[in-house]
């Protein structure tokens, strides 16, 4: 099987692996697996919920002296990556590519888990991160100019900032970290990027470097999103870095809750698919009478294995062996 056929099956399937897979699609088991992790959805619902009363209730005003404000001072910019796109590129982005893989797998759990462990990473992360920007209050590096929009400084007897500013600027001056737009960013593209490491199998020891390009490619997304922060003197470069390992960390944790690590030579589907897989092998075990007793009729591929007959080709894509 040469390397393009290889590739286009991983992503395509053909029809005996799916007869001798599982086979549960949408349609034939979408409710069940929805069902199963009904708990999961509703602890997503709550993660919103607790996302929103953490945005509604605002940061801690952490004092801001006058001898402060030499690096809080960077004119304001508007962001180069608007609040609005971060949920389009960080979670419908890779919900689309999840849906192609499904388009060309047929498979119901890769797809129900994948999206389920994207939004739990970038929730996860919100939630995470906007606790602490709640809790640490820091300025940004713009926040002179929020505080002060005609540049009149004033401070109270305690030297602390007595700003005239916009309410809402002023909110947003004291969320400096860590930065949000790069944790999103990184939670959800990090998601992808294990995503497509499994899914082309990267780490499967041919030296195929360039999949690597696919694989790094989400994360230099994520990369210069974080690097807009700081050059839009939203952020301070501790706030990024930080906002970037919160992102990956969590993304990691949730996709391994679902699939096997990318260089695991199962790693490109879910452990709920080989779990099925098994399931459906052992009920179709037959028992057939004989003179002696009874005989055990087993699947072609077990009896393969134990023959030490070559295998078919659709099985090194399930196994993982391609």
């Amino acid at each position: 099987m040469g390397w393009k056929d290889k590739i286009r099956t991983v992503f395509q399937g053909n029809t005996n692996a799916i007869e001798l897979g599982c086979g549960h699609t949408i349609k034939s088991h979408g409710s069940s697996v929805a069902r199963i992790h009904m708990h999961d959805w509703l602890i997503l619902l709550l993660l919103v919920v607790i996302e929103v009363v953490l945005y509604v209730i605002g940061p801690f005003h952490r004092y801001v002296g006058k001898d402060m404000m030499t690096d809080l001072k960077y004119p304001m910019k508007d962001n180069t990556v608007p609040v609005w796109s971060v949920p389009l590129y960080a979670v419908v982005l890779p919900i689309i590519i999840f849906l192609f893989v499904y388009l060309r797998r047929k498979d119901v759990y890769d797809l129900h888990h994948s999206i389920l462990g994207l939004l739990f990473a970038v929730l996860i992360t919100a939630v995470i991160t906007d606790a602490i920007k709640n809790g640490v209050g820091r300025p940004r590096p713009d926040f002179f100019w929020r505080c002060f929009p005609d540049g009149k400084d004033e401070y109270d007897q305690w030297g602390d900032v007595k700003c005239h500013g916009k309410a809402s600027d002023i909110k947003e001056g004291h969320k400096s970290f860590p930065s949000g737009h790069t944790s999103w960013s990184f939670a959800g593209l990090g998601f992808l990027s294990l995503y497509l490491a499994g899914k082309i199998k990267a780490f499967d020891r041919r030296g195929h470097v360039a999949k690597l390009c696919i694989v790094f490619l989400p994360l230099l997304m994520a990369s210069l999103v974080g690097v807009s922060r700081v050059d839009d003197y939203w952020h301070h470069w501790q706030d990024v870095f930080t906002g970037g390992m919160i992102g990956l960390f969590v993304a990691t944790f949730c996709y391994l809750q679902f699939f096997p690590a990318p260089y695991h030579t199962e790693g490109w589907g879910p452990y709920a698919y080989f779990r099925a897989v098994e399931e459906v092998r052992s009920s179709r075990q037959h028992v057939h009478p004989t003179n002696g007793g009874l005989e055990i009729e087993r699947p072609e591929v077990q009896l393969n294995q134990r023959s030490g007959t070559t295998p078919n080709p659709f099985e090194d894509v399930e196994y993982g062996r391609m």
